[in-house]
């Protein structure tokens, strides 16, 4: 951690790699968070950049990577690139002393994740997924709830994320060496939530169909752990689900609205009382909340979140990665591994 990181400033200067949707929904959101301000952009194309800086007001735009990284008026990189480049820009940007928000999946296979989370901490520098959900307030408040007791030991997590598509064989979701498919871009998150409530599972079984290029596109998961518990988990780009989850334990349940990644409010039952609907106030919205966790741990001079440790990010993938041994997908990086 650098000096510079680890101040107390005022106001934490953004940079942003890639112009894609995600980097556009993150910019608009921290754009309106008490300091934080986004001072770069960059893209492989410096069409694209001067374009997005335009957009969002930003006042350097690169149309190159080496530019933003070693821009020092960037307090911190936010990587928004597809996750097949998640490992190259992250590492470039840990190379240049730049503490990293990086968009999840994390990386493409747990390998590219161990290397990533062992240059940080040989930098010293502050590494993050961008697991909103973590930081969410509602999940927050589940999570508390559910280690305080209130729905007893948790037996069993169902979640689904699915969009309907369909995606042509020229999409980025149907090719191998981008990560396509459904479990990186969605069933991280259902993946994610599971091990958020229950850790690392001790057997994973999952089955799949896959595309003629060989990534799944419908992806159904059942995770164990020796204590009893299990998770049904499933993903699709071929079919819209309603992408809501429930947390079920032996003395209640909890249950998260569609769009249980980012939910405003959740149902808790419990046996002998009437279901209590409960919503978490925050002035902050959508993507703040993970922005505003990367600035709180930049000046408590933290390399890590404790919302989203860099331990759980590296057993999310560890399970993707089982995920897609189980059902036969393997991307073109698998074979360094």
């Amino acid at each position: 951690m650098t000096a510079e990181q680890g101040s107390a400033t005022a106001v934490t200067r953004w940079g942003v790699l890639a112009t894609g949707g995600i980097a556009a929904t993150f910019t608009a959101d921290v754009r309106r968070l008490e300091g934080a301000e986004v001072v770069a952009v960059a893209s492989r194309s410096e069409a694209s950049a001067k374009a997005f800086a335009d957009r969002f007001e930003i006042p350097r735009a690169y149309g190159e990577w080496a530019g933003l990284v070693a821009d020092p008026e960037v307090d911190v990189v936010y990587v928004a690139t597809p996750h097949a480049a998640h490992r190259a820009a992250a590492g470039l940007a840990l190379e240049a002393g730049k503490a990293v928000l990086c968009e999840k999946a994390f990386t493409l296979n747990a390998r590219e994740a161990r290397e990533l989370v062992a240059l940080a901490g040989e930098r010293g520098l502050f590494l993050m997924e961008a697991m909103w959900m973590y930081c969410n307030p509602v999940i927050r408040r589940m999570t508390e709830l559910i280690a305080d007791g209130a729905i007893g030991d948790v037996r069993m997590v169902q979640a689904d994320f699915g969009v309907q598509g369909p995606f042509g064989p020229d999409h980025r979701l149907r090719d191998p060496a981008l990560g396509g498919g459904a479990l990186l871009d969605l069933g991280v998150y259902p993946v994610s939530l599971a091990q958020l409530i229950l850790g690392e599972p001790d057997r994973v079984q999952a089955d799949a169909l896959l595309s003629p290029e060989g990534v799944d596109l419908n992806t159904g998961m059942l995770l164990g752990w020796d204590s009893g518990a299990t998770a049904l988990l499933s993903c699709s780009v071929t079919a819209g689900t309603a992408s809501t989850a429930t947390v079920t334990g032996t003395a209640g349940r909890i249950e998260l609205p569609s769009g249980f990644f980012a939910p405003d409010w959740m149902v808790l039952h419990r046996e002998g009382r009437a279901p209590e609907r409960i919503k978490e106030d925050s002035p902050l919205t959508g993507m703040q909340h993970e922005a505003a966790e990367v600035m709180r741990c930049l000046r408590a001079g933290e390399t890590q979140s404790p919302l989203v440790p860099l331990d759980g990010s590296l057993a999310v993938m560890r399970t993707l990665d089982a995920v897609r041994d189980r059902v036969g997908v393997r991307y073109p990086v698998d074979a360094t591994s």
